[in-house]
């Protein structure tokens, strides 16, 4: 029984001899550790990294009044450091890289005299460096507009390139700045903020290509010039405000026929167009239109009106910069015959029109053959009749044949011609006896 008990005192004397080395004044997980860093930069620049150590419960737990409770242990190969600050609950170092890539930065925070106890808090970060410039280019414009990269047609953009550079690495160099605005024109400057005014409306890229150069002392090689380039851009999409509505249409239509009115409008899309009818031209109010989403410059609105008076077409339309209003009257007027009422009498008409032309040709050919047979019989010597055609069938052979069965007057004179005769003479023959 004794050597059992052997074992068992000896885990309890080795804890015994760690429980002073434990920090009994603070327990892992109740702070955290925040990183915070000027980069990323490029190869040869300075970067500086910050640790704080803060309470990981919303600051509601008070961090310990000593200042020398934790120590902060870092590790970042393959960069170089280059300077390293300590205060009570930070920590502060500077560290520079020779080559481009994406370093992993590590920290954690012990207690100052425990070094091998589990750390209060721990943090990570990436940096990035590069053989580049690093820099932002800023588009800015005096109106401001909701959505984002937007901006307004001849209006002056500023574009500024902003250099990155918080170690002032650079403030020995020369830059120099090619400038591309997507619409064709290029410039080349020393200056790394030009202004630019855009004259149509469209998305476009705007690219510079920076410059940097500088005289460096070297002991391996003395004077030499050093250079960095870097390449940025910036999309910016280029809108105009809405001027007004062109309303292309009639103003007098008759009912039942449809009414195509053409909306111009004065301005960039997408546009959200609303219209209503009206008896009067008067604003629109909240939720009584048509809307309708436009995502070009024209747009074209068909109606058809039932009753006849005056109406009026009010119209609303916005884009993202503004909106603008249109008032069109239309004066509507009853139609004056319907197409289902005048289909039957125009047929009925061209029938009756039918009929009385193969009446009035079948009365002509029956008419003028009476006529030569009644000539025949009075040109005989014992006849001594004079007969003259009668007068109301030639004025409607005139009136009512000519036109349909002769083409020219000539034709009807020559046939009154021809009948003429088959007419005895106008003086009477001396009559003669044989004895």
């Amino acid at each position: 029984m004794a050597r059992a008990l052997w074992p068992r005192l000896g885990r309890i004397l080795w804890l015994a001899c760690l429980l002073p080395l434990a920090p009994a004044r603070v327990a892992a997980g109740l702070y955290e550790l925040q990183l915070t860093t000027d980069g990323p930069a490029t190869t040869g620049a300075e970067v500086t990294i910050m640790a704080s150590l803060v309470a990981d419960n919303n600051g509601s737990l008070a961090l310990p009044a000593s200042a020398h409770l934790y120590h902060f242990h870092w590790i970042h190969t393959p960069l170089l450091l280059t300077g390293k600050a300590d205060e009570a609950f930070s920590s502060t170092i500077r560290v520079v890289g020779s080559v481009p890539g994406d370093f992993p930065v590590s920290v954690w925070v012990t207690a100052a005299d425990c070094g091998m106890c589990q750390p209060v808090a721990r943090s990570l970060l990436v940096l990035p460096i590069t053989e580049f410039l690093v820099g932002n280019l800023v588009v800015t414009q005096n109106t401001s507009l909701p959505w984002p990269s937007s901006y307004l047609t001849k209006t002056i953009l500023k574009v500024s390139f902003l250099l990155h550079d918080p170690s002032n690495f650079f403030k020995n160099a020369s830059f120099l700045y090619s400038w591309d605005f997507g619409d064709g024109t290029q410039m080349v400057t020393r200056d790394g903020t030009v202004y630019y005014n855009y004259s149509i409306i469209g998305s476009f890229t705007v690219k510079v290509k920076v410059v940097a150069g500088w005289e460096q002392v070297t002991p391996d090689t003395g004077k030499g010039i050093l250079q960095k380039t870097g390449d940025f851009s910036a999309s910016l999409k280029l809108q105009e405000t809405l001027r007004g509505i062109q309303v292309l249409g009639p103003t007098l239509i008759q009912t039942f026929q449809k009414m195509v009115v053409t909306l111009n409008f004065m301005g960039s899309p997408p546009l959200n167009v609303c219209w209503r009818l009206k008896p009067e031209c008067l604003p629109l109010e909240e939720g009584e239109c048509h809307p309708v989403s436009v995502d070009s410059t024209a747009y074209n609105l068909t109606h058809i009106f039932r009753d006849p008076g005056d109406y009026c077409f009010s119209i609303q339309a916005e884009n993202v910069i503004s909106k603008a209003h249109q008032y069109h009257k239309v004066q509507v007027w009853p139609s004056s015959i319907q197409p289902a009422v005048f289909a039957f009498p125009c047929a009925t008409l061209i029938t009756m029109m039918l009929a009385f032309i193969m009446y009035m040709t079948l009365r002509n050919a029956t008419h003028q053959k009476d006529m030569v047979e009644v000539a025949d019989f009075d040109s005989s010597p014992m006849s001594d009749k004079n007969p003259e055609p009668p007068t109301g069938a030639r004025c409607c052979c005139q009136m009512c044949c000519g036109p349909f069965l002769l083409e020219t007057s000539s034709e009807y004179l020559e046939v009154v011609r021809e009948n003429h005769r088959l007419l005895p003479p106008r003086y009477k023959s001396a009559k003669t006896y044989t004895v």
